[in-house]
Protein backbone atom coordinates (compact mmCIF):
# COMPACT_ATOMS: atom_id res chain seq x y z
CA UNK A 1 0.00 0.00 0.00
CA UNK A 2 1.46 3.43 -0.86
CA UNK A 3 2.66 5.55 2.04
CA UNK A 4 0.01 8.22 1.53
CA UNK A 5 -2.90 5.77 1.72
CA UNK A 6 -4.62 5.00 5.01
CA UNK A 7 -5.99 1.58 5.89
CA UNK A 8 -9.57 2.93 5.79
CA UNK A 9 -9.36 3.90 2.13
CA UNK A 10 -11.92 1.76 0.30
CA UNK A 11 -10.79 2.24 -3.28
CA UNK A 12 -7.12 2.60 -4.09
CA UNK A 13 -6.29 5.62 -6.18
CA UNK A 14 -5.51 4.67 -9.77
CA UNK A 15 -2.65 7.13 -9.80
CA UNK A 16 -0.70 4.78 -7.58
CA UNK A 17 -0.12 2.60 -10.62
CA UNK A 18 1.25 5.40 -12.80
CA UNK A 19 5.07 5.58 -12.81
CA UNK A 20 5.29 9.29 -13.63
CA UNK A 21 3.17 10.14 -10.57
CA UNK A 22 5.44 8.31 -8.11
CA UNK A 23 8.29 10.72 -8.90
CA UNK A 24 6.51 13.57 -7.15
CA UNK A 25 3.33 12.85 -5.22
CA UNK A 26 3.15 16.40 -3.88
CA UNK A 27 3.75 18.01 -7.25
CA UNK A 28 1.16 15.76 -8.89
CA UNK A 29 -1.48 16.57 -6.27
CA UNK A 30 -0.80 20.30 -6.52
CA UNK A 31 -1.17 20.25 -10.30
CA UNK A 32 -4.44 18.30 -10.20
CA UNK A 33 -5.89 20.59 -7.53
CA UNK A 34 -4.80 23.70 -9.41
CA UNK A 35 -6.26 22.60 -12.75
CA UNK A 36 -9.59 21.50 -11.29
CA UNK A 37 -9.84 24.65 -9.16
CA UNK A 38 -9.22 26.85 -12.22
CA UNK A 39 -12.00 24.94 -13.97
CA UNK A 40 -14.28 25.96 -11.12
CA UNK A 41 -13.21 29.60 -11.42
CA UNK A 42 -13.87 29.74 -15.17
CA UNK A 43 -17.26 28.04 -14.85
CA UNK A 44 -18.26 30.58 -12.19
CA UNK A 45 -16.93 33.46 -14.30
CA UNK A 46 -19.15 32.57 -17.23
CA UNK A 47 -22.13 32.63 -14.86
CA UNK A 48 -21.42 36.03 -13.27
CA UNK A 49 -19.84 38.03 -16.11
CA UNK A 50 -23.19 38.43 -17.86
CA UNK A 51 -24.71 40.33 -14.91
CA UNK A 52 -23.07 43.77 -15.50
CA UNK A 53 -24.00 43.59 -19.20
CA UNK A 54 -27.65 42.73 -18.57
CA UNK A 55 -28.97 46.33 -18.20
CA UNK A 56 -27.45 47.30 -21.57
CA UNK A 57 -28.54 44.21 -23.51
CA UNK A 58 -32.14 45.36 -24.25
CA UNK A 59 -30.74 48.34 -26.15
CA UNK A 60 -27.96 46.35 -27.80
CA UNK A 61 -30.24 43.54 -28.96
CA UNK A 62 -33.46 45.47 -29.43
CA UNK A 63 -35.44 43.36 -26.92
CA UNK A 64 -37.33 43.97 -23.69
CA UNK A 65 -35.59 43.71 -20.28
CA UNK A 66 -37.66 40.63 -19.41
CA UNK A 67 -36.54 38.93 -22.63
CA UNK A 68 -32.89 39.80 -21.97
CA UNK A 69 -33.15 38.29 -18.47
CA UNK A 70 -33.43 34.86 -20.15
CA UNK A 71 -29.66 35.02 -20.64
CA UNK A 72 -29.33 34.59 -16.86
CA UNK A 73 -32.30 32.30 -16.32
CA UNK A 74 -31.26 29.89 -19.08
CA UNK A 75 -27.85 29.30 -17.48
CA UNK A 76 -29.16 28.81 -13.95
CA UNK A 77 -31.93 26.42 -14.99
CA UNK A 78 -29.66 24.43 -17.30
CA UNK A 79 -26.97 24.13 -14.65
CA UNK A 80 -29.43 22.82 -12.09
CA UNK A 81 -31.01 20.34 -14.53
CA UNK A 82 -27.82 18.84 -15.98
CA UNK A 83 -25.80 18.68 -12.74
CA UNK A 84 -27.33 15.41 -11.44
CA UNK A 85 -27.37 13.95 -14.96
CA UNK A 86 -23.70 14.66 -15.69
CA UNK A 87 -22.78 13.49 -12.19
CA UNK A 88 -24.41 10.14 -12.85
CA UNK A 89 -22.75 9.82 -16.26
CA UNK A 90 -19.39 10.62 -14.66
CA UNK A 91 -19.83 7.79 -12.15
CA UNK A 92 -20.67 5.43 -15.01
CA UNK A 93 -18.30 6.40 -17.82
CA UNK A 94 -15.42 8.23 -16.15
CA UNK A 95 -15.06 11.59 -14.44
CA UNK A 96 -12.21 12.90 -16.58
CA UNK A 97 -14.17 12.02 -19.71
CA UNK A 98 -17.21 13.99 -18.51
CA UNK A 99 -15.07 16.96 -17.46
CA UNK A 100 -13.61 17.13 -20.96
CA UNK A 101 -17.01 16.70 -22.60
CA UNK A 102 -18.47 19.44 -20.41
CA UNK A 103 -15.63 21.79 -21.34
CA UNK A 104 -16.26 21.07 -25.05
CA UNK A 105 -19.92 22.03 -24.63
CA UNK A 106 -19.04 25.21 -22.72
CA UNK A 107 -16.49 26.26 -25.33
CA UNK A 108 -19.03 25.64 -28.10
CA UNK A 109 -21.58 27.80 -26.28
CA UNK A 110 -19.01 30.52 -25.66
CA UNK A 111 -17.92 30.67 -29.30
CA UNK A 112 -21.56 30.77 -30.35
CA UNK A 113 -22.26 33.62 -27.93
CA UNK A 114 -19.32 35.57 -29.32
CA UNK A 115 -20.60 35.31 -32.89
CA UNK A 116 -24.41 35.37 -32.99
CA UNK A 117 -26.52 38.52 -32.76
CA UNK A 118 -30.12 37.31 -32.27
CA UNK A 119 -31.50 36.78 -28.76
CA UNK A 120 -32.76 33.19 -29.34
CA UNK A 121 -29.31 32.11 -30.48
CA UNK A 122 -27.72 33.85 -27.48
CA UNK A 123 -30.10 32.01 -25.16
CA UNK A 124 -29.00 28.71 -26.75
CA UNK A 125 -25.38 29.74 -26.21
CA UNK A 126 -26.10 30.44 -22.56
CA UNK A 127 -27.85 27.07 -22.22
CA UNK A 128 -24.69 25.37 -23.47
CA UNK A 129 -22.59 27.44 -21.07
CA UNK A 130 -24.90 26.46 -18.22
CA UNK A 131 -23.74 22.86 -18.56
CA UNK A 132 -20.43 24.02 -17.09
CA UNK A 133 -21.99 24.38 -13.65
CA UNK A 134 -22.11 20.58 -13.47
CA UNK A 135 -18.32 20.40 -13.69
CA UNK A 136 -17.71 21.40 -10.06
CA UNK A 137 -19.19 18.35 -8.28
CA UNK A 138 -17.53 16.05 -10.82
CA UNK A 139 -14.18 17.75 -10.17
CA UNK A 140 -14.63 17.28 -6.42
CA UNK A 141 -15.43 13.60 -6.93
CA UNK A 142 -12.31 13.29 -9.09
CA UNK A 143 -10.22 14.58 -6.19
CA UNK A 144 -11.54 11.79 -3.99
CA UNK A 145 -10.48 9.20 -6.53
CA UNK A 146 -7.05 10.43 -7.61
CA UNK A 147 -5.59 12.34 -4.65
CA UNK A 148 -4.02 10.92 -1.52
CA UNK A 149 -6.60 10.81 1.27
CA UNK A 150 -4.85 13.51 3.30
CA UNK A 151 -4.95 15.96 0.38
CA UNK A 152 -8.69 15.68 -0.34
CA UNK A 153 -9.86 18.29 2.25
CA UNK A 154 -7.33 20.78 0.89
CA UNK A 155 -8.44 20.10 -2.66
CA UNK A 156 -12.10 20.57 -1.81
CA UNK A 157 -11.28 23.79 0.05
CA UNK A 158 -9.36 25.06 -2.97
CA UNK A 159 -12.38 24.32 -5.15
CA UNK A 160 -14.56 26.37 -2.82
CA UNK A 161 -12.06 29.22 -2.96
CA UNK A 162 -12.00 29.05 -6.75
CA UNK A 163 -15.77 29.53 -6.87
CA UNK A 164 -15.44 32.60 -4.65
CA UNK A 165 -12.72 34.00 -6.92
CA UNK A 166 -14.90 33.47 -9.98
CA UNK A 167 -17.87 35.18 -8.33
CA UNK A 168 -15.82 38.19 -7.26
CA UNK A 169 -13.74 38.58 -10.41
CA UNK A 170 -16.70 38.25 -12.78
CA UNK A 171 -18.22 41.64 -11.98
CA UNK A 172 -15.14 43.90 -12.35
CA UNK A 173 -13.76 41.87 -15.27
CA UNK A 174 -17.04 42.25 -17.13
CA UNK A 175 -17.06 45.96 -16.28
CA UNK A 176 -13.60 46.38 -17.79
CA UNK A 177 -14.57 44.47 -20.93
CA UNK A 178 -17.76 46.49 -21.35
CA UNK A 179 -16.07 49.84 -20.72
CA UNK A 180 -12.99 49.32 -22.88
CA UNK A 181 -13.77 46.46 -25.30
CA UNK A 182 -16.78 44.87 -26.97
CA UNK A 183 -19.33 43.26 -24.61
CA UNK A 184 -18.95 39.97 -26.50
CA UNK A 185 -15.56 39.66 -24.84
CA UNK A 186 -17.37 38.01 -21.91
CA UNK A 187 -17.96 35.01 -24.19
CA UNK A 188 -14.48 34.93 -25.72
CA UNK A 189 -12.79 34.93 -22.30
CA UNK A 190 -14.61 31.70 -21.45
CA UNK A 191 -13.96 30.20 -24.89
CA UNK A 192 -10.19 30.74 -24.76
CA UNK A 193 -9.97 29.66 -21.11
CA UNK A 194 -11.98 26.53 -21.85
CA UNK A 195 -9.67 25.46 -24.68
CA UNK A 196 -6.62 25.89 -22.46
CA UNK A 197 -8.28 23.94 -19.66
CA UNK A 198 -9.16 21.07 -21.99
CA UNK A 199 -5.50 20.71 -22.88
CA UNK A 200 -4.46 20.89 -19.21
CA UNK A 201 -7.06 18.36 -18.03
CA UNK A 202 -6.21 15.95 -20.84
CA UNK A 203 -2.52 16.08 -19.93
CA UNK A 204 -2.50 16.30 -16.13
CA UNK A 205 -5.70 14.86 -14.63
CA UNK A 206 -5.79 11.04 -14.67
CA UNK A 207 -8.93 9.04 -15.33
CA UNK A 208 -10.26 7.13 -12.35
CA UNK A 209 -10.96 3.42 -12.39
CA UNK A 210 -13.88 3.83 -9.97
CA UNK A 211 -17.05 3.08 -11.95
CA UNK A 212 -20.71 2.38 -11.38
CA UNK A 213 -21.85 -0.66 -13.38
CA UNK A 214 -25.45 0.57 -13.52
CA UNK A 215 -27.34 1.58 -16.66
CA UNK A 216 -28.33 5.17 -17.22
CA UNK A 217 -31.89 5.87 -16.11
CA UNK A 218 -33.39 7.69 -19.12
CA UNK A 219 -37.01 7.85 -17.84
CA UNK A 220 -35.77 9.17 -14.51
CA UNK A 221 -33.59 11.75 -16.26
CA UNK A 222 -36.49 13.07 -18.37
CA UNK A 223 -38.86 13.29 -15.40
CA UNK A 224 -36.28 15.00 -13.18
CA UNK A 225 -35.32 17.46 -15.92
CA UNK A 226 -38.96 18.39 -16.46
CA UNK A 227 -39.64 18.78 -12.75
CA UNK A 228 -36.58 20.94 -12.10
CA UNK A 229 -37.24 23.12 -15.14
CA UNK A 230 -40.81 23.77 -14.00
CA UNK A 231 -39.89 24.53 -10.40
CA UNK A 232 -36.89 26.73 -11.21
CA UNK A 233 -38.84 28.71 -13.82
CA UNK A 234 -41.49 29.30 -11.17
CA UNK A 235 -38.81 30.65 -8.82
CA UNK A 236 -36.96 32.79 -11.36
CA UNK A 237 -39.84 34.01 -13.55
CA UNK A 238 -42.79 33.87 -11.17
CA UNK A 239 -42.67 37.59 -10.39
CA UNK A 240 -42.85 38.46 -14.12
CA UNK A 241 -45.39 35.84 -15.20
CA UNK A 242 -47.85 36.22 -12.32
CA UNK A 243 -49.60 33.75 -10.05
CA UNK A 244 -51.54 31.68 -12.62
CA UNK A 245 -48.40 30.72 -14.56
CA UNK A 246 -46.39 30.25 -11.37
CA UNK A 247 -49.06 27.99 -9.85
CA UNK A 248 -49.20 25.93 -13.05
CA UNK A 249 -45.41 25.50 -13.08
CA UNK A 250 -45.27 24.49 -9.43
CA UNK A 251 -48.12 22.05 -9.97
CA UNK A 252 -46.41 20.52 -13.01
CA UNK A 253 -43.12 20.24 -11.13
CA UNK A 254 -44.81 18.62 -8.15
CA UNK A 255 -46.65 16.15 -10.38
CA UNK A 256 -43.43 15.12 -12.16
CA UNK A 257 -41.62 14.69 -8.83
CA UNK A 258 -44.51 12.50 -7.63
CA UNK A 259 -43.93 10.29 -10.68
CA UNK A 260 -40.14 10.38 -10.38
CA UNK A 261 -39.79 9.29 -6.74
CA UNK A 262 -41.50 5.85 -7.02
CA UNK A 263 -39.72 5.29 -10.33
CA UNK A 264 -36.37 5.81 -8.59
CA UNK A 265 -37.33 3.52 -5.72
CA UNK A 266 -38.31 0.70 -8.11
CA UNK A 267 -35.37 1.09 -10.49
CA UNK A 268 -32.35 -1.20 -10.22
CA UNK A 269 -30.20 1.61 -11.64
CA UNK A 270 -31.75 4.85 -10.34
CA UNK A 271 -30.51 8.24 -11.47
CA UNK A 272 -30.40 9.24 -7.80
CA UNK A 273 -30.22 6.53 -5.16
CA UNK A 274 -32.99 7.88 -2.93
CA UNK A 275 -32.34 5.24 -0.29
CA UNK A 276 -28.81 6.55 0.16
CA UNK A 277 -30.02 10.16 -0.09
CA UNK A 278 -32.65 9.42 2.58
CA UNK A 279 -30.09 8.27 5.14
CA UNK A 280 -30.57 10.68 8.03
CA UNK A 281 -27.12 12.23 7.94
CA UNK A 282 -27.05 12.53 4.13
CA UNK A 283 -30.53 14.05 4.15
CA UNK A 284 -29.58 16.59 6.82
CA UNK A 285 -26.37 17.68 5.13
CA UNK A 286 -28.20 18.12 1.81
CA UNK A 287 -30.90 20.20 3.49
CA UNK A 288 -28.12 22.29 5.05
CA UNK A 289 -26.57 22.70 1.60
CA UNK A 290 -29.80 24.25 0.27
CA UNK A 291 -29.99 26.67 3.21
CA UNK A 292 -26.33 27.63 2.84
CA UNK A 293 -26.91 28.20 -0.89
CA UNK A 294 -29.57 30.74 0.10
CA UNK A 295 -27.09 32.48 2.42
CA UNK A 296 -24.33 32.47 -0.19
CA UNK A 297 -26.38 34.25 -2.86
CA UNK A 298 -28.04 36.55 -0.36
CA UNK A 299 -24.66 37.73 0.91
CA UNK A 300 -23.43 38.63 -2.59
CA UNK A 301 -26.72 40.04 -3.86
CA UNK A 302 -27.49 42.28 -0.88
CA UNK A 303 -23.92 43.53 -0.55
CA UNK A 304 -23.72 44.51 -4.22
CA UNK A 305 -27.12 46.22 -4.11
CA UNK A 306 -26.17 48.17 -0.97
CA UNK A 307 -23.02 49.41 -2.67
CA UNK A 308 -24.94 50.48 -5.79
CA UNK A 309 -28.00 51.95 -4.06
CA UNK A 310 -28.31 55.75 -4.59
CA UNK A 311 -27.78 58.00 -1.61
CA UNK A 312 -31.21 59.50 -2.28
CA UNK A 313 -32.72 56.32 -0.86
CA UNK A 314 -31.31 57.29 2.55
CA UNK A 315 -28.60 54.64 2.46
CA UNK A 316 -26.29 53.14 -0.13
CA UNK A 317 -23.08 54.42 -1.68
CA UNK A 318 -24.06 55.05 -5.32
CA UNK A 319 -21.21 53.07 -6.86
CA UNK A 320 -21.30 51.89 -10.47
CA UNK A 321 -21.03 48.18 -11.26
CA UNK A 322 -17.26 48.29 -11.82
CA UNK A 323 -16.60 50.15 -8.57
CA UNK A 324 -18.93 47.87 -6.61
CA UNK A 325 -17.27 44.80 -8.12
CA UNK A 326 -13.81 46.07 -7.22
CA UNK A 327 -14.86 46.81 -3.63
CA UNK A 328 -16.20 43.26 -3.32
CA UNK A 329 -12.83 41.72 -4.16
CA UNK A 330 -11.26 42.21 -0.66
CA UNK A 331 -14.14 40.45 1.16
CA UNK A 332 -13.86 37.60 -1.33
CA UNK A 333 -10.12 37.31 -0.79
CA UNK A 334 -10.80 36.79 2.92
CA UNK A 335 -12.86 33.73 2.01
CA UNK A 336 -10.12 32.53 -0.33
CA UNK A 337 -7.53 32.90 2.42
CA UNK A 338 -9.72 30.69 4.60
CA UNK A 339 -9.38 27.72 2.23
CA UNK A 340 -6.22 26.21 3.78
CA UNK A 341 -7.56 26.95 7.28
CA UNK A 342 -10.79 25.18 6.36
CA UNK A 343 -8.83 22.11 5.31
CA UNK A 344 -6.91 22.14 8.59
CA UNK A 345 -10.11 22.55 10.60
CA UNK A 346 -11.70 19.56 8.86
CA UNK A 347 -8.60 17.44 9.44
CA UNK A 348 -8.31 18.41 13.11
CA UNK A 349 -11.92 18.78 14.29
CA UNK A 350 -13.87 16.86 11.68
CA UNK A 351 -16.22 18.02 8.93
CA UNK A 352 -19.36 17.99 11.10
CA UNK A 353 -17.85 20.25 13.76
CA UNK A 354 -16.45 22.56 11.08
CA UNK A 355 -19.85 22.85 9.40
CA UNK A 356 -21.57 23.52 12.73
CA UNK A 357 -19.11 26.32 13.54
CA UNK A 358 -19.60 27.78 10.04
CA UNK A 359 -23.38 27.87 10.21
CA UNK A 360 -23.49 29.40 13.69
CA UNK A 361 -20.93 32.03 12.70
CA UNK A 362 -22.94 33.01 9.62
CA UNK A 363 -26.19 33.28 11.60
CA UNK A 364 -24.54 35.63 14.11
CA UNK A 365 -22.97 37.76 11.37
CA UNK A 366 -26.22 38.12 9.42
CA UNK A 367 -27.93 39.43 12.56
CA UNK A 368 -25.05 41.88 13.03
CA UNK A 369 -25.43 43.10 9.45
CA UNK A 370 -28.97 44.26 10.21
CA UNK A 371 -27.53 46.91 12.52
CA UNK A 372 -24.06 47.43 11.00
CA UNK A 373 -24.54 48.30 7.33
CA UNK A 374 -24.48 52.10 7.34
CA UNK A 375 -20.80 52.59 6.53
CA UNK A 376 -18.86 51.29 3.54
CA UNK A 377 -16.41 49.49 5.80
CA UNK A 378 -19.31 47.83 7.65
CA UNK A 379 -20.78 46.43 4.44
CA UNK A 380 -17.39 45.08 3.37
CA UNK A 381 -16.51 43.61 6.77
CA UNK A 382 -19.97 42.03 7.02
CA UNK A 383 -19.64 40.44 3.58
CA UNK A 384 -16.16 39.16 4.47
CA UNK A 385 -17.33 37.73 7.79
CA UNK A 386 -20.11 35.78 6.09
CA UNK A 387 -17.54 34.65 3.52
CA UNK A 388 -15.47 33.07 6.29
CA UNK A 389 -18.36 30.84 7.28
CA UNK A 390 -19.19 30.08 3.65
CA UNK A 391 -15.60 29.00 3.00
CA UNK A 392 -15.73 26.56 5.92
CA UNK A 393 -19.15 25.25 4.88
CA UNK A 394 -18.29 24.77 1.21
CA UNK A 395 -15.23 22.75 2.21
CA UNK A 396 -17.07 20.61 4.76
CA UNK A 397 -20.22 19.67 2.82
CA UNK A 398 -18.55 17.71 -0.04
CA UNK A 399 -16.37 15.89 2.49
CA UNK A 400 -19.46 14.84 4.45
CA UNK A 401 -21.18 13.67 1.26
CA UNK A 402 -18.16 11.63 0.20
CA UNK A 403 -17.91 10.06 3.66
CA UNK A 404 -21.54 8.97 3.46
CA UNK A 405 -21.88 7.41 -0.02
CA UNK A 406 -20.14 4.57 -1.89
CA UNK A 407 -17.15 5.62 -4.03
CA UNK A 408 -19.01 4.66 -7.22
CA UNK A 409 -21.71 7.28 -6.46
CA UNK A 410 -19.51 10.19 -5.43
CA UNK A 411 -20.11 12.41 -8.47
CA UNK A 412 -23.89 11.92 -8.57
CA UNK A 413 -24.17 12.45 -4.79
CA UNK A 414 -22.17 15.66 -4.96
CA UNK A 415 -24.26 16.64 -7.98
CA UNK A 416 -27.44 16.28 -5.92
CA UNK A 417 -25.92 18.42 -3.16
CA UNK A 418 -24.95 21.07 -5.73
CA UNK A 419 -28.45 20.94 -7.19
CA UNK A 420 -29.99 21.65 -3.80
CA UNK A 421 -27.55 24.50 -3.28
CA UNK A 422 -28.61 25.91 -6.66
CA UNK A 423 -32.24 25.74 -5.59
CA UNK A 424 -31.22 27.67 -2.48
CA UNK A 425 -29.58 30.40 -4.56
CA UNK A 426 -32.60 30.63 -6.87
CA UNK A 427 -34.85 30.94 -3.82
CA UNK A 428 -32.67 33.77 -2.51
CA UNK A 429 -33.04 35.67 -5.77
CA UNK A 430 -36.83 35.24 -5.76
CA UNK A 431 -37.01 36.23 -2.08
CA UNK A 432 -34.97 39.38 -2.73
CA UNK A 433 -37.35 40.37 -5.51
CA UNK A 434 -40.33 39.83 -3.21
CA UNK A 435 -38.99 41.83 -0.26
CA UNK A 436 -37.75 44.60 -2.57
CA UNK A 437 -41.31 44.96 -3.86
CA UNK A 438 -42.76 44.89 -0.34
CA UNK A 439 -40.65 47.73 1.11
CA UNK A 440 -40.33 50.65 -1.32
CA UNK A 441 -40.00 54.44 -1.27
CA UNK A 442 -40.49 57.14 -3.91
CA UNK A 443 -37.26 59.07 -4.62
CA UNK A 444 -35.83 61.27 -7.36
CA UNK A 445 -34.48 58.04 -8.85
CA UNK A 446 -37.95 56.50 -8.93
CA UNK A 447 -39.39 53.79 -6.71
CA UNK A 448 -36.57 52.09 -4.80
CA UNK A 449 -36.43 49.42 -2.08
CA UNK A 450 -35.89 50.80 1.41
CA UNK A 451 -33.29 49.54 3.85
CA UNK A 452 -36.02 47.51 5.54
CA UNK A 453 -35.99 45.23 2.48
CA UNK A 454 -32.28 44.54 2.91
CA UNK A 455 -32.68 44.12 6.66
CA UNK A 456 -35.41 41.56 5.98
CA UNK A 457 -33.02 39.62 3.76
CA UNK A 458 -30.42 39.63 6.53
CA UNK A 459 -32.99 38.33 9.03
CA UNK A 460 -34.17 35.62 6.62
CA UNK A 461 -30.55 34.62 5.91
CA UNK A 462 -29.84 34.48 9.65
CA UNK A 463 -32.84 32.21 10.12
CA UNK A 464 -31.72 29.99 7.21
CA UNK A 465 -28.19 29.55 8.55
CA UNK A 466 -29.48 29.01 12.10
CA UNK A 467 -31.81 26.31 10.76
CA UNK A 468 -28.80 24.75 9.00
CA UNK A 469 -26.90 24.82 12.30
CA UNK A 470 -29.78 23.01 14.02
CA UNK A 471 -29.81 20.34 11.29
CA UNK A 472 -26.05 19.85 11.59
CA UNK A 473 -26.27 19.64 15.40
CA UNK A 474 -29.01 17.03 15.04
CA UNK A 475 -26.91 15.04 12.59
CA UNK A 476 -23.96 14.92 15.00
CA UNK A 477 -26.16 13.08 17.50
CA UNK A 478 -26.96 10.35 14.97
CA UNK A 479 -24.99 7.31 13.98
CA UNK A 480 -24.89 6.21 10.33
CA UNK A 481 -23.82 2.56 10.27
CA UNK A 482 -24.49 2.31 6.53
CA UNK A 483 -22.09 5.10 5.59
CA UNK A 484 -19.23 3.99 3.40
Amino acid sequence: MPEHETPTRQVLSPVAEQPHVSQSRTGFSNRVIAILAICGTVMTLQQTMILPVLPALPGLLGVSPSSASWLVTATLVTGAVVTPLIGRLADMFGKKRMILLTLVVVVAGSVMGGIVTALPALVVARILQGCGLALVPVAIATMRDVLPTARVPGGVSAMGASLAIGSAAGLPLAGILVNYLDWRGIFWVTAVSGVLLMAAVARIVPETSVRSRARFDYPGAFLLAGALTSLLLALSKGAQWGWPATTALVGAGGFLIALWVPLQLRSRSPLVDLRVAARPRVLLVNASSALIGFALFSNILVSIQLLQAPRAAGFGFELDILEAGLWMIPPTLVGVAMAPLAARAITRYGAWTTLLIATVEMAVVFVGRVYLSTGLWQVLVGAAAVGIGLSLAQAAIPILIMQSVPPSETASANGLSSLLRSIGTSTASATMAAVAAAWTAHTVHGVLPTFDAFAAMFWISAAATLAAACLVALATTMSDPEAK
